[in-house]
C-alpha cells in the first residue's frame, strides 16, 4: 500500500501528466537563459538563450506568447508556450525588469528597475513590425520593482523598491496620481479581485502590508507577519488565498484576503522566489533561487515531492497550465 506521501506524489505526477504538452519555464537571472522542464518527469530538456537578466515573463493577450523581459539585455523575447520555441526577439525595449499587459489588452508597461522608470507601451499586436508603441517614460525614483494594474486598466501600481515607496500611476492620464510611503524594500504587489485591497511585500522585513486603495487616498489596513524577506505573490486560484514567498525565511505564507491572517505556513527551500500554482490547486511549483532549482511542494502534505537542478539565479517561472489567476 502506498504511504500518503508516495500517494501525493503520484497524485501529482498524474496531475502534471493531464497537460503533458505544455511545458514549465524557468528564467535563469544570471545565465541569461530560459530552464525548459518536462512537466511529468520533472526534467530540464533544453535551454533557451535569452538577453541579460532575464527575469519576468507574462502571456500575450491573445495567448499565443510568453513574453520574457531581458533587463540588461533592453530586449523582449517572445515565446510560444506551447512548442518552447522562440518566436521573435524586440530590441531596444529599454531596462525592462518587470512587465504588465492591462486587462482591457491596451496597455502593455515595464518597470525599469535600473534606470528609475515606468515605461507605458500602446499594444498593436496587428502591426507586425512594431507591436509595441512607446507612448511615454513616466520618472519612479527609487528602483521601480512590481506593478500590477487594476481589472478596469485605469491605474497602475509600482512598487519602489529603494525609496521605500508605493506609485500610483493614471493611465489615461498617463501621469502619477499618488505616491505613499510604505515599509522596507517593497517588492511584489498584488490587488485584490474587487479593486479594494493591495498586499504589499516587503523584502527588507518580514511583512505584508494591506492597503485600502478604494478612497481618494490609500490607507493602511495591515501589517502582516509573513516570515522574513516577503517578496513574491501567486493565487492560490480558489478566489480567497493568495500565496507570499518569503525569500530569506525560506518558507511560503497562505493569506487568507478575508481576513488578511496567515491561514497556513510551508516550508519552502533554497530561497524560494517566484511562483505557480498547478491546475490541481495543491501543487505548487517555485524557483529555490539560492539553490539552483526548481521545487515541487504538495500543499496538502507539505512535503517537497520533487527538485530539478537549473540555472544560476532561478526567478520566474511559469507554465500555461496554471490555476487561477483570482
Amino acid at each position: 500500500m502506498l504511504s500518503r506521501f508516495s500517494a501525493a506524489v503520484a497524485l501529482a505526477v498524474s496531475a502534471c501528466a493531464a497537460h503533458a504538452g505544455h511545458p514549465i519555464f524557468v528564467l535563469n537571472s544570471l545565465d541569461a537563459d530560459i530552464s525548459v522542464v518536462d512537466p511529468v518527469s520533472f526534467k530540464q530538456v533544453k535551454r533557451i538563450p535569452t538577453g541579460k537578466e532575464p527575469h519576468h515573463l507574462y502571456l500575450t493577450p491573445d495567448e499565443k506568447s510568453m513574453v520574457v523581459a531581458n533587463a540588461l539585455g533592453d530586449s523582449l523575447t517572445f515565446i510560444d508556450p506551447v512548442t518552447a520555441n522562440v518566436q521573435r526577439v524586440l530590441n531596444g525595449i529599454t531596462d525592462p525588469y518587470h512587465l504588465r499587459f492591462s486587462p482591457d489588452m491596451k496597455w502593455f508597461v515595464t518597470a525599469g528597475n535600473r534606470l528609475d522608470h515606468v515605461a507605458l507601451y500602446r499594444w498593436q499586436p496587428q502591426q507586425a513590425d512594431k507591436p509595441l508603441e512607446l507612448l511615454k517614460r513616466i520618472p519612479a525614483p527609487k528602483t521601480p520593482s512590481h506593478l500590477y494594474i487594476d481589472s478596469k486598466s485605469t491605474l497602475l501600481y509600482v512598487s519602489l523598491q529603494d525609496s521605500d515607496e508605493l506609485l500610483c500611476v493614471d493611465l489615461a492620464a498617463q501621469a502619477p496620481r499618488w505616491k505613499i510611503p510604505v515599509g522596507k524594500m517593497p517588492a511584489d504587489i498584488f490587488l485584490t479581485a474587487d479593486d479594494k485591497h493591495i498586499l504589499v511585500a516587503l523584502t527588507g522585513d518580514k511583512l505584508v502590508e494591506v492597503y485600502d486603495v478604494s478612497g481618494a487616498a490609500p490607507k493602511l489596513v495591515k501589517r502582516l507577519p509573513t516570515g522574513d524577506g516577503a517578496h513574491s505573490f501567486r493565487s492560490l486560484g480558489d478566489k480567497r488565498h493568495v500565496l507570499v514567498s518569503n525569500r530569506a525565511g525560506n518558507s511560503i505564507s497562505k493569506i487568507d484576503l478575508q481576513s488578511f491572517t496567515v491561514a497556513e505556513t510551508f516550508a519552502a527551500p533554497g530561497g524560494p522566489d517566484d511562483m505557480e500554482v498547478l491546475p490541481d490547486g495543491k501543487t505548487l511549483i517555485f524557483t529555490s533561487r539560492w539553490a539552483r532549482k526548481l521545487t515541487m511542494l504538495d500543499l496538502q502534505s507539505k512535503k517537497v515531492l520533487k527538485q530539478v537542478v537549473v540555472g544560476k539565479s532561478p526567478h520566474g517561472v511559469w507554465t500555461l497550465d496554471h490555476a487561477s489567476r483570482q
